[in-house]
C-alpha cells in the first residue's frame, strides 16, 4: 500500500474496558464517578472520543447495569469539558463452558442476552457512538467464546441506527471486516462508516505489521478508521495507525503502563499519544471537528 499519512488525527480513549484489570492498577476506574472523571481528564488531555464500559463499583467486575451507564453518561454530559461519548454494546455475548467435557451446556458464568437487552442502555443514554463487535471469536480464556451471530448483529445494528447513534464497527479479524461490508451493502449501517481495528487481542488478528496492513487494506477507502494494539505495542500503534492513514485509540482498557514498570492514567496515555502525533507532523483534532467529520449529534439521555 502507498504511504498515506493522516494529518488530522482524532484520539479515542478507552477508559476502563471489561477485562480483569480492576486489581492490577489503582488507576483503573470502577465507579461511574471514577469512570466519568477519567473520561473528562482524557478529554482535557486531547481525546476527542471516550469509549466507556461500566463496572460494579464495589468489585470492579464488568457490568451491564443500565443505571451505571446512565450515571456515567449524565456525569460526562454535565461536565464543562466537551467530549464525544462512545458506549460499548459488546456485553451480553459471553458464552463460557465448564471444561471440555461439559460442552453440551453453557456455564452459569456465561452472560448471554437478547438484542433488545444488549442495546437498551444505548437507546436510553443516546451517546454519539456505540460499538458493534462484528464477529464471533475465541476470546483469550480457555473455554470462552465472544458470540455475535449474523442475525444478532443485524438486529442490534438496526436498533442502534434507528435510535440515531453512529455505529463504530469493532473488527478483530479480516472476516469481521468482510461481514461489516455486508452490513453496509445491505443498507443496515449508513455512511459515514466508522471502524476500529483491534490488533493483538487473543485470538483475533495478531499485531504484526503484515496482519495490520492486511486489515487496513480491507477497509474501504471512504470509511473512517482507527486502530489500537494491546500492552507494550499500544504506543507503536499510534505511529503505525497515523502512518497508514488512520486515527488512534489508547487507554487503560488496552494497556496499563506508561513505560516499563510505570502505571499510567488514561490522561497520561492520551498525552503521550498526542505527543507522538504532533512529533510526526500531524495535528490532533477535537470533538467538534470529529462530529462534523462523522455527522454526529450530541444529545442528552432520555
Amino acid at each position: 500500500m502507498p504511504l498515506a499519512m493522516n494529518r488530522e488525527v482524532f484520539i479515542t480513549c478507552a477508559v476502563t474496558g471489561s477485562g480483569g484489570t480492576q486489581d492490577m492498577s489503582p488507576h483503573v476506574p470502577r465507579s461511574p464517578a471514577q469512570i466519568a472523571h477519567a473520561a473528562i481528564d482524557a478529554a482535557k488531555a486531547g481525546a476527542a472520543i471516550v469509549h466507556c464500559h461500566v463496572r460494579d463499583p464495589e468489585t470492579g467486575k464488568p457490568s451491564r447495569d443500565p443505571a451505571l451507564y446512565r450515571e456515567v453518561t449524565e456525569r460526562i454530559r454535565d461536565a464543562d469539558t466537551d467530549v464525544i461519548l462512545n458506549l460499548t454494546a459488546g456485553m451480553g455475548g459471553d458464552l463460557m463452558f465448564d471444561g471440555t467435557e461439559s460442552m453440551h451446556r453453557m456455564s452459569p458464568k456465561s452472560d448471554m442476552a437478547g438484542a433488545a437487552e444488549r442495546v437498551q442502555h444505548v437507546l436510553d443514554c443516546r451517546p454519539e457512538i456505540c460499538t458493534l463487535d462484528c464477529g464471533t471469536m475465541n476470546f483469550a480464556e480457555a473455554d470462552y467464546v465472544m458470540v455475535n451471530t449474523p442475525g444478532m448483529l443485524r438486529d442490534m445494528a438496526t436498533r442502534m441506527v434507528a435510535s440515531g447513534v453512529r455505529i463504530e464497527i469493532e473488527a478483530f479479524d479480516t472476516g469481521h471486516l468482510w461481514f461489516a461490508k455486508q452490513l453496509v451493502a445491505e443498507g443496515i449501517i449508513p455512511d459515514p462508516v466508522l471502524v476500529q481495528l483491534c490488533m493483538g487481542v487473543p485470538w483475533g488478528a495478531p499485531d504484526d505489521l503484515n496482519t495490520f496492513l492486511a486489515m487496513v487494506n480491507n477497509v474501504p477507502p471512504h470509511w473512517h478508521w482507527s486502530a489500537f494494539a494491546l500492552g507494550r505495542n499500544e504506543m507503536p500503534y499510534v505511529a503505525a495507525a497515523v502512518l497508514a492513514g488512520g486515527n488512534v485509540r489508547v487507554g487503560l482498557e488496552d494497556n496499563l503502563y506508561l513505560s516499563k514498570g510505570v502505571l499510567a492514567t488514561n490522561a497520561q496515555l492520551v498525552e503521550k499519544a498526542a505527543t507522538i502525533i504532533a512529533n510526526m507532523g500531524a495535528r490532533v483534532i477535537g470533538p467538534e471537528a470529529v462530529r462534523d467529520r462523522l455527522h454526529l449529534t450530541k444529545r442528552a439521555p432520555l
